[in-house]
């Protein structure tokens, strides 16, 4: 298994994405593609546990190098969704990114593993300030940035790409 691991209680935790998270976050990924589809640009494209695995082991060389973190939100023994952030620690910023399975909404999950994760950033990884871009129509991951105090500090206009469709993006910083 892994030897990163943050408890989140409840019987929930953040683990370290390793090759054994590969076909629970593949299995995700289908069930949930049409949601995803709508917000995140890597979802157009064909998922395959291929080039899933491909690109886990690109971010275990990013996680080595302290570029990203890249985690799995694990709930009652299940893998249920994934957050992230490349991280910039010549500047000390963040980017955190997230998504979870619909079924899993709606409990705090998100909530929860994204604050979990800021306070590991900021405590152990010197990270000074952490942002949060998302399509501006995208309520749920804009509740998400307001529930943790995140300030909308502005749009960017057609700055992101989802689907066939171009969104304009919503800026939220947080220094912690």
């Amino acid at each position: 298994m892994t030897q990163f691991a943050i408890d989140l209680g409840n019987n929930d935790k953040l683990v370290l994405r390793e090759m054994w998270t590969v076909p629970a976050l593949h299995a995700l990924i289908e069930k949930n593609l049409d949601r995803l589809r709508q917000w995140e640009h890597w979802a157009k494209g064909p998922q395959t546990e291929e080039g899933l695995a491909a690109f886990t082991t690109h971010q275990m060389h990013q996680w080595v190098d302290g570029q990203a973190l890249p985690a799995a939100i694990v709930s009652q023994g299940h893998v249920v969704g994934s957050i992230g952030a490349r991280i910039d620690s010549y500047i000390g910023v963040a980017d955190l990114g997230y998504w979870i399975d619909a079924d899993a909404e709606g409990r705090g999950l998100v909530t929860r593993a994204a604050r979990t994760l800021i306070d590991h950033l900021h405590q152990d990884r010197g990270i000074r300030r952490i942002e949060i871009r998302t399509a501006t129509e995208n309520v749920r991951s804009r509740a998400v940035a307001e529930r943790l105090g995140f300030t909308h500090e502005g749009t960017l206009t057609a700055a992101h790409i989802a689907g066939d469709r171009v969104h304009d993006t919503a800026l939220y910083g947080l220094i912690p």
